[in-house]
């Protein structure tokens, strides 16, 4: 078991705290980025918007916009190409405002700040962190950084006002066989599915990815993505269309 994920009662009356006072789901989902399993002692960490919405039960749309409102605060940063987030007093907390040049500390953190890609999160983290932490010299990011505001900007520019776009990639990256990604998204389209239904389809997923049908040899009879979607496949029993009886209801890694 880690020893982070630390909440401090002073969120409630800090400065984000306020600022989110009244906006439920965006309570909601900055604990869940302050206790997520996922999480890290730097809270730096890979977590895609389709687990921020699983995993606290908020629908994809409802879980986007809080995410927005977090960054508004000031409270995380996103960086929607790699899908890693950043919650800036994540290592104030779990780890201490700085640690001293003999702190055996100071080696895991740059440890686990060296798994990160250099993306926006990583700098940002630096940038808080670098000097209290004695993190060596390091290069420039690998690839130009736009700021938060810009890649925020630039995804509503680009995105469809439908949010069929963001379902399709929450979809796609539960589907556990990424094949024919063009027909899948057409047959995606065609059933226009709301939060409601994509929240169904990813539970189903969950369901059928852990059954025997799809698990036997090597994964090879799991219908394409596209099939699945024609065929309305997130409707079917547990057992009744794959022929076995108690299913594993695990879910799979991707959701």
């Amino acid at each position: 078991m880690r020893d982070y994920g630390k909440v401090s009662p002073q969120f409630w009356i800090g400065k984000t705290g306020k600022a989110l006072r009244g906006n439920a789901e965006a309570q909601i989902l900055a604990l869940y980025l302050m206790t997520s399993p996922h999480a890290n002692m730097i809270g730096v960490y890979h977590c895609p918007i389709a687990y921020m919405a699983h995993e606290t039960g908020l629908p994809i749309e409802g879980a986007s916009k809080a995410l927005q409102s977090l960054i508004d605060a000031d409270f995380c940063t996103f960086d929607a190409d790699d899908e890693y987030v950043f919650v800036h007093q994540f290592a104030l907390h779990q780890v201490g405002e700085s640690l001293s040049t003999t702190d055996k500390r100071c080696k895991g953190v740059e440890n686990e700040l060296g798994k990160v890609p250099k993306n926006q999160c990583w700098q940002s983290f630096r940038a808080r962190y670098a000097v209290p932490y004695n993190l060596p010299t390091s290069e420039a990011p690998s690839k130009p950084l736009a700021s938060q505001k810009q890649k925020q900007k630039q995804k509503q520019n680009t995105a469809p006002s439908n949010g069929l776009d963001e379902r399709f990639d929450a979809f796609w990256k539960a589907y556990p066989k990424k094949t024919a990604k063009d027909d899948a998204r057409k047959a995606f389209d065609k059933r226009k599915p709301d939060a409601e239904m994509l929240d169904q389809m990813l539970s189903a997923l969950a369901v059928q990815a852990g059954s025997t049908a799809w698990t036997k040899d090597g994964g090879q009879f799991i219908p394409n993505p596209a099939t699945w979607l024609n065929g309305g496949r997130w409707q079917d029993g547990e057992a009744l269309d794959f022929g076995v009886t108690g299913a594993n209801p695990m879910l799979v890694g991707a959701i």
